[in-house]
C-alpha cells in the first residue's frame, strides 16, 4: 500500500486544547467529522500543468482516476492565503490567518454508481503551527511546516515557500489579460469553469489507507489570468514521479477576497 501525505490548513484557536492531548493518530475506526469552517479567502493563486495521463494513472490511488482535457490530466498547485477562518458562526476575531500550499491533481471517480468529480491532494503545506500539528488528527490530511515568503502588490505577485523536509516553490507573476494560446484549455472561461467543478478535495490520513473528504463552498467564483515568469516546483520537477517531457506549464488564475466555507465530504476508503 503506498503511502500519501497532505492537506490544508484550517482550524482555529478554539481547536488548541483538543489538538495538545489528541497527539497520536486518530483510533482505527475514528471518521473525521469537523464542522463547517468559513472564512476569507484574501488570495488563492492556481498554477496549473498539463500532465501526461498514464503518468498520473500511476500516481493515483485507486478509486481515483486523472480527469482529462484533450486527452491530458490537470495536476497544479494551490497557494491560498486565509483569513479569519473559524467555526461557522464565532465572531471573525477569533479566527486565524495562514499561508498555504496545496498539490493538486484533478480526478474522478465511482461511488456508488455515480459518477464524481474533484481533486485529489497529495500534499498539504502550511505556514501555521497550529494548522501543521493539527492535521491528520482533528482536521482532514497531514499538513507540512513550511517558511513562506510572500511579495505582493497590485502588480506583481511573488510567493515562495521551503517545507522542513526541503520540499519548495516558488512562482513570479503578474495580471494579464491575456490568456496562453498553448494551454489545454481554449478560453478562460472554460478553464475557469474546470476548475469550479473541483471544489471537493481529498486528502489521505496518517495512514494512508483512507481520504478525508473536504468541499470549498464560494460566495462567488471569479478568476483572473495570471502572467508567469517563473516557476519552480520540487514536488513536479520531481522527474522520479514526472519523468522529463510528461509535465508541461499551462496556466495560472488569480481569486481574491472571496468569502468561503469548507465542509466535511467523509471518507473514501482506500
Amino acid at each position: 500500500m503506498r503511502a500519501w501525505f497532505a492537506r490544508s490548513g484550517l482550524t482555529t484557536k478554539l481547536y488548541i486544547c483538543v489538538s495538545v492531548f489528541n497527539i497520536g493518530a486518530p483510533p482505527p475506526q475514528f471518521q473525521m467529522k469537523i464542522p463547517t469552517i468559513t472564512g476569507t479567502i484574501d488570495r488563492r493563486i492556481l498554477i496549473n500543468y498539463q500532465v501526461d495521463k498514464e503518468v498520473l494513472r500511476s500516481f493515483l490511488p485507486e478509486p481515483f482516476r486523472p480527469k482529462l482535457v484533450k486527452d491530458k490530466g490537470i495536476a497544479g498547485i494551490c497557494l491560498i492565503r486565509l483569513k479569519y477562518v473559524r467555526p461557522k458562526g464565532i465572531p471573525f476575531n477569533i479566527g486565524i490567518s495562514s499561508e498555504n500550499g496545496a498539490h493538486r491533481i484533478a480526478v474522478e471517480w465511482t461511488e456508488n454508481g455515480e459518477l464524481k468529480e474533484g481533486v485529489f491532494i497529495p500534499r498539504r503545506d502550511t505556514s501555521s503551527k497550529l494548522n501543521a500539528m493539527a492535521g491528520g488528527r482533528i482536521f482532514p490530511g497531514v499538513h507540512h511546516h513550511a517558511d513562506f515568503m510572500v511579495k505582493e502588490d497590485q502588480d506583481n505577485y511573488s510567493v515562495r515557500f521551503k517545507s522542513e523536509d526541503g520540499t519548495y516553490l516558488s512562482i513570479e507573476a503578474s495580471p494579464t489579460k491575456d490568456w496562453n494560446t498553448e494551454s489545454v484549455f481554449t478560453s478562460l472561461d472554460i478553464a475557469s469553469d474546470f476548475f469550479k467543478q473541483g471544489s471537493v478535495g481529498y486528502s489521505p490520513d496518517k495512514t494512508g489507507e483512507v481520504f478525508d473528504g473536504l468541499e470549498l463552498k464560494t460566495k462567488k467564483w471569479e478568476v483572473s489570468p495570471l502572467n508567469v515568469t517563473e516557476v519552480r516546483s520540487s514536488f513536479f520537477e520531481n522527474e522520479s514521479v514526472f519523468p522529463k517531457g510528461t509535465i508541461k506549464f499551462d496556466n495560472a488564475l488569480l481569486m481574491r477576497n472571496i468569502e468561503h466555507e469548507w465542509r466535511s465530504k467523509g471518507e473514501i476508503q482506500a
